[in-house]
């Protein structure tokens, strides 16, 4: 899978889901296309004098269930296409995260290493501006994606109020702490990875205590759920980046590495350990559990089969391909792969309980914070957990996967919510 067929791909995995749910054809037939899109053109005067005419979109896809909600990603191969599949991405994932969104997603098609902070301040605002009429705290709720951040939420909050003549921090989540954003939200996607490795483990495992964990792509989401998967009890014995790997079978020290912008711009700066040039090599190490946290498409057929890992939680989007999940779950010692729209949901999650703060002006502190979210997290773990084993039942002679129950399940409350609404 890459991001040139994503869309057919998410369409595919659609069809899929409903059948499985046993849902009417129709269903397909009105989720397979978004309800609105956006595309917006932005003119960014360079440093250098010079005009530049960027590509930006917006894509609300279903809100069948609540406001649109889904990052925005700037990023040099972007298309519209791969913007549809984000949002119909994200309107599953926030059906399966029970939280009261639908789904959208945005983006802009420029490279931010090129541009200065000046220049991305511009382009923000400009594309703000440019979508204004059809976002809101009620209407859609956009955050951060690839390549965008709290800075850029400030930027587009500060802006989108001035529009709108007032205060207006609910429009946008993951904002900075001092806009009204929660800290909690920096580490959220990766806590909430590590919060479903316990809690399979737990179910599956014998618990998480001394369990060997593989860290792939030590970037937010990775570095954090490292970090906190070896505050539950596991031992992290082997991170990676872009530049290469470590591999300590005594335990990486992810405190240490987290604190460290050498390690976190390149692991091969962790003073202990094995390294290597290559990231794919500790894929294949000796561990309980797999944290593929980089990039879509990084666990393929041919590398699954080297794969000893028991317990596969997905922190990126798309990790796993089709054909190599395949594998996985044909092999007796293998438990699951946590698909990703279930495990890296805590980033969504944590914007839906900034957005509530924002709402009613009233703000928990960090810890209550994170307990909140770790109960959300649960509570879909097992409602995944049951409706899964209950299509096992209803398919016997079928391969069903938990990513499979996922999609059916989240697709199940769209409809259920489109059908009392009259919509089909």
């Amino acid at each position: 899978m890459n991001l040139s067929n994503y869309f057919e791909w998410e369409l595919g995995v659609l069809k899929e889901a409903v059948n499985l749910a046993g849902l009417p054809s129709e269903v397909f037939d009105y989720l397979s296309k978004p309800d609105r899109i956006i595309q917006v053109k932005i003119p960014l005067r360079l440093d250098n004098g010079k005009l530049q005419v960027f590509e930006g979109y917006r894509v609300q896809y279903n809100n069948a269930l609540g406001p649109y909600k889904g990052g925005i990603r700037y990023h040099p191969e972007v298309t519209l296409e791969t913007d549809m599949a984000l949002a119909l991405g994200m309107t599953l994932k926030n059906s399966l995260a029970g939280i009261p969104y639908g789904g959208g997603k945005g983006a802009v098609k420029v490279d931010p290493s090129k541009l200065s902070m000046r220049e991305l301040e511009a382009l923000s605002r400009t594309y703000v501006r440019g979508i204004y009429k059809l976002i809101g705290p009620e209407e859609d709720i956009p955050a951060p994606d690839v390549n965008t951040n709290p800075q850029t939420m400030a930027w587009m909050v500060d802006e989108y109020s001035k529009l709108a003549g007032r205060n207006v921090p609910a429009v946008f989540t993951a904002k900075p702490p001092e806009l009204w954003g929660n800290p909690v939200r920096i580490y959220s996607t990766g806590y909430g990875v590590a919060v479903m490795a316990k809690e399979a483990a737990d179910l599956w495992m014998g618990g998480l205590k001394g369990k060997k964990v593989a860290v792939h792509g030590f970037g937010n989401v990775g570095s954090y759920a490292a970090y906190w998967i070896s505050k539950f009890g596991a031992k992290v014995i082997a991170i990676s980046n872009a530049y290469g790997s470590v591999y300590d079978p005594e335990g990486i020290d992810v405190e240490l590495a987290l604190k460290s912008p050498e390690i976190l711009k390149d692991v091969r700066n962790y003073p202990r350990g094995q390294k290597s040039n290559d990231p794919d090599t500790i894929l294949y190490t000796d561990v309980d559990i797999l944290l593929p946290c980089s990039l879509e498409n990084v666990i393929t057929a041919e590398k699954a089969k080297n794969i000893k890992a028991k317990l596969i939680v997905e922190g990126a989007n798309g990790p796993t391909t089709p054909d190599a999940e395949k594998i996985l779950y044909s092999r007796k010692d293998f438990v699951a792969v946590i698909p990703d729209i279930l495990a890296n949901a805590g980033g969504v999650i944590m914007s839906y309980l900034e957005w509530v703060e924002n709402l009613q002006w009233y703000f928990w502190d960090e810890e209550e914070t994170r307990q909140k979210l770790s109960s959300i997290m649960s509570n879909n773990f097992n409602r995944t957990n049951t409706y899964w084993n209950k299509l096992r039942e209803r398919y016997p002679e079928r391969l069903v996967t938990m990513r499979d129950a996922a999609f059916a399940l989240a697709v199940e409350r769209v409809y259920t919510a489109m059908k009392l609404r009259g919509w089909i």
